[in-house]
């Protein structure tokens, strides 16, 4: 018997109202979908769909960083990568239950040493394309609801999923509070630009975690940028 071609995928809305549903069971607090223009990954095309994923970042936790990371961060900012991690599996595998194909990124990704400031695709772009929030003036996206206390991921799918939300401007405006309290200068002061270039310096920041927090993580967390951005709203 000759195989069907697959059917196409009806009634979107009802497929991303499910998934959202689910995405929030499983411990996401900001989800959103979009259409990426095309795959990151040449060898999968027609994953160019995204569902970006956001937990918050405890407010008791963050005032516990002062000029370094605390111990406490470090743990907090593994287990919410790792909590970010199972909720893109588990949204992978149902992508895969409906029909669609799917690939979860990790919240915190690298290329390796030939690249290892860039991932396969940045989380924050997705979650701009969803109309979650913007990218501020200190590199981090900066939810509407949460502020810079956000961690990210992203789950890449073939089933063609629209934004909800539209895409929100830049509200840094005259603020720089992030650039004055980057103990690494690594941070410009200028909003990113229209074509994707860095508005902060990730390997000046890299190096100097390393340098200078060796003791909490190996150098791997900062978090001063996180806790001082006036969005935050800490309570």
């Amino acid at each position: 018997m000759q195989e069907q071609p697959p059917m196409p995928f009806e009634n979107i809305p009802a497929l991303q109202a499910e998934l959202k549903t689910l995405a929030h069971t499983l411990g996401a607090d900001i989800v959103g979908f979009c259409d990426l223009g095309q795959s990151p990954v040449p060898t999968l095309p027609h994953l160019r769909y995204a569902m970006s994923l956001g937990v918050k970042l405890s407010d008791g936790v963050l005032k516990t960083i002062d000029d370094a990371p605390s111990f406490v961060y470090f743990q907090h900012y593994r287990t919410a990568n790792a909590l970010l991690d199972n909720v893109a599996f588990r949204l992978a595998r149902k992508i895969e239950e409906l029909g669609g194909e799917s690939l979860p990124i990790a919240a915190s990704q690298s290329l390796g040493k030939n690249n290892p400031y860039r991932g396969i695709y940045p989380h924050k772009s997705a979650a701009v394309l969803s109309g979650l929030g913007f990218v501020g003036k200190s590199g981090l996206f900066l939810s509407e609801q949460y502020g810079s206390k956000i961690r990210l991921a992203t789950v890449l799918s073939s089933i063609p999923f629209t934004a909800e939300l539209p895409v929100i401007e830049n509200g840094c405006g005259t603020c720089n509070v992030c650039q004055k309290a980057c103990p690494a200068g690594a941070i410009f002061g200028e909003k990113p630009t229209v074509n994707g270039q860095r508005n902060f310096d990730a390997e000046k920041c890299s190096k100097y975690m390393k340098e200078h927090f060796q003791d909490i993580g190996r150098g791997s967390v900062c978090g001063i940028c996180i806790k001082v951005c006036p969005k935050n709203k800490l309570q």
